[in-house]
């Protein structure tokens, strides 16, 4: 299995024989837009930073909704939960998404805007890799992407939507959040299968241009 990350809160993960693109954005969030032509893809919440899917080369299935989702061999899981801290009142709902690839177990936390209740954390279960909002502003910030990463305890932690020089509008920097961490690595992308995961959790920081 590979994951790359195309910016902002966009991956793409292949594995499975196919691929899964997480929300995908428009040309307004500075980051080249994605070219890859996926499978599936999974929609967060409907704002153009994470939902732009009629820009995509090819004609992806797409999933928007919170529930079980099986395309192919894929099983898809989505958790409602909040954009904001006061239950949507501010951005209105959030999708977490989890799924399993090559033995991998995967969860992309989308535009989550609080810490995660106990049911949450049970329904999500035992994960290997979280892909997690770390610039504060409209999710979470550093400081409660720890406290979240706590909550879930994943081998590996992908950082995203924070501030870069290509994203247009103002979010914390990646530092803020790495600095609560000693087990750091710069990769172009993540690859391996289940036994490739470090025994150790670790926060890999991806190359966008990657």
């Amino acid at each position: 299995m590979i994951i790359r990350w195309l910016g902002h809160a966009c991956f793409y993960c292949q594995g499975e024989g196919l691929g899964l693109l997480t929300d995908p954005f428009d040309q307004q969030v500075g980051y080249p837009l994605p070219a890859v032509e996926a499978d599936l893809v999974t929609v967060s919440h409907d704002h153009y930073d994470h939902n732009a899917v009629d820009l995509l080369p090819g004609d992806p299935e797409v999933i928007r909704e919170p529930g079980e989702h099986k395309y192919r061999s894929l099983l898809v899981k989505g958790y409602s939960v909040y954009h904001d801290e006061v239950k949507g009142a501010k951005r209105g709902k959030n999708i977490i998404f989890s799924w399993e690839m090559d033995g991998v177990r995967l969860c992309h936390l989308g535009d989550l805007g609080h810490l995660l209740d106990a049911k949450t954390i049970e329904a999500i279960g035992e994960l290997d890799i979280l892909m997690v909002p770390v610039g504060g502003v409209y999710t979470i910030d550093a400081k409660e992407a720890r406290e979240v990463v706590n909550q879930l305890k994943p081998r590996v932690i992908i950082p995203m939507h924070y501030k870069t020089p290509h994203l247009s509008f103002e979010l914390e920097a990646l530092d803020n959040f790495t600095k609560y961490f000693e087990r750091i690595r710069r990769e172009k992308h993540w690859q391996g299968t289940k036994d490739d995961l470090p025994s150790e959790q670790e926060v890999v920081v991806l190359d966008y241009l990657a």
